[in-house]
């Protein structure tokens, strides 16, 4: 314990944090260590089909694409990192996410990029037990703007083998459905 003890109050310091106490380190321990969050995302490891609904605006007609996502938990438990490929109208689709949970904040902390754009779509938001949904908000660049826009995010657990994200958007002041995706396990 006196080791981790000294590592802890280094990266402390390392980080410009003030921790001289074995209560300030043991509040460090708690947020680097995997909770049963992150014991949770784990078992969401390893290949899933994705079939994908896509709408462009509101009342826009539905696009369908179909691609692969791959999650590994990455940096001992901690983050859960998912790559995705697929082909989207005959263009090659990558892209590449990371999802957090924050042991001091209590939420989830989600990124997002592709080769379809240059910006990061960083999320965040709250995990209910009850209903195995997590409810995320966040930014991503509008590229007809080039401003920052409003996003939703609804992820929600069917069960071991089933998952279903719904994604929101804003257009001229309405949040209108922007995505779907059911995940169904390789």
């Amino acid at each position: 314990m006196k080791r981790i003890l000294t590592i802890i109050l280094a990266l402390c310091s390392w980080a410009g944090i003030s921790a001289q106490s074995a209560d300030e380190a043991q509040k460090w321990m708690e947020f680097m260590t995997p909770s049963k969050i992150h014991n949770m995302m784990a078992q969401w490891d390893g290949e899933w089909n994705e079939q994908i609904k896509m709408w462009m605006a509101p009342g826009a007609p539905e696009q369908e694409m179909k691609s692969i996502c791959v999650n590994r938990m990455i940096m001992g438990g901690r983050y859960q990192e998912s790559k995705h490929t697929g082909d989207f109208m005959g263009m090659p689709f990558e892209g590449l996410s990371t999802l957090a949970w924050d042991n001091a904040r209590k939420l989830f902390v989600s990124t997002w990029i592709d080769n379809f754009g240059t910006g990061i779509v960083t999320m965040e938001g709250t995990w209910d037990e009850a209903t195995k949904t997590a409810n995320l908000k966040g930014k991503m660049t509008d590229p007809m703007t080039g401003m920052l826009t409003d996003i939703r995010e609804v992820f929600k657990i069917v069960d071991d083998n089933t998952q279903i994200m719904e994604q929101y958007g804003v257009k001229d002041g309405t949040e209108y459905k922007t995505m779907e995706i059911k995940f169904t396990r390789k």
